[in-house]
């Protein structure tokens, strides 16, 4: 799918490593795609607990309560977030829109005890980017670890190329017609109740072990899942 300016991938809602389009319509919440228990020691099961039936249900829960009886009611998610992008009457609606994409596709982007690795085609262009994958480690935790506040840090196919960036609050580089491949949460409910404080720890642990290469190789095979 052709992107320029504005323009949205038809992403939002990942089953497995199939990445659809979702029509917001319903308060209904994809499963997470391991046990809450699946990412320890590295992320208790309390923290997926809290942050999946707390944070990530209540974007749905006040998304749907927002666009109820409007125009946006029924329309796909990716389109909700580029029709209220930077609307100052819509800033309720956008954010939550984007925090439910922004967590499903997080989720989708970490495994633990897979042992993957990105895919050659993958591999070949983070080589061509940053020089060799530890060079993209290195770039993604510096980026990571300068962003203030919460927000998020992605890798994603610009152009292209792969780059590495960075948003505030519950913004999305698809916003920028971009590509997402992975992403890591950087908001406080991430990661608190296991690292307090240190939130480059948590940032270390994601990027040397928790990344789901293999999501991350689909996201890049898929010619019509963004640019």
């Amino acid at each position: 799918m052709a992107t320029s300016g504005l323009a949205i991938a038809a992403v939002a809602v990942c089953s497995g490593l199939s990445c659809t389009s979702q029509t917001v319509k319903t308060i209904s919440l994809p499963p997470l795609p391991f046990p809450e228990n699946g990412l320890e020691p590295l992320i208790s099961a309390k923290t997926i607990a809290f942050h999946y039936h707390k944070h990530h249900k209540g974007y749905f829960e006040n998304l749907n309560k927002l666009i109820n009886g409007t125009e946006f009611y029924g329309m796909p998610l990716e389109k909700v977030i580029l029709k209220t992008y930077g609307n100052d009457d819509k800033f309720q609606i956008f954010n939550n829109a984007s925090q439910m994409w922004n967590h499903t596709f997080y989720w989708q982007s970490l495994s633990y005890n897979k042992m993957t690795e990105p895919s050659t085609q993958l591999k070949q262009k983070i080589n061509k980017s940053f020089d060799s994958l530890e060079g993209f480690k290195k770039q993604l935790f510096d980026i990571s670890t300068t962003l203030f506040g919460s927000g998020w840090v992605w890798l994603v196919s610009y152009r292209n190329k792969l780059e590495i960036v960075k948003t505030a609050n519950a913004d999305s580089p698809m916003i920028q017609g971009m590509k997402p491949l992975m992403t890591i949460d950087l908001w406080e409910h991430a990661y608190y109740l296991d690292y307090q404080n240190r939130r480059s720890d948590y940032i270390h642990t994601v990027i040397e072990k928790l990344i789901n290469w293999e999501f991350a190789s689909k996201n890049d095979e898929n010619e019509s899942y963004g640019h």
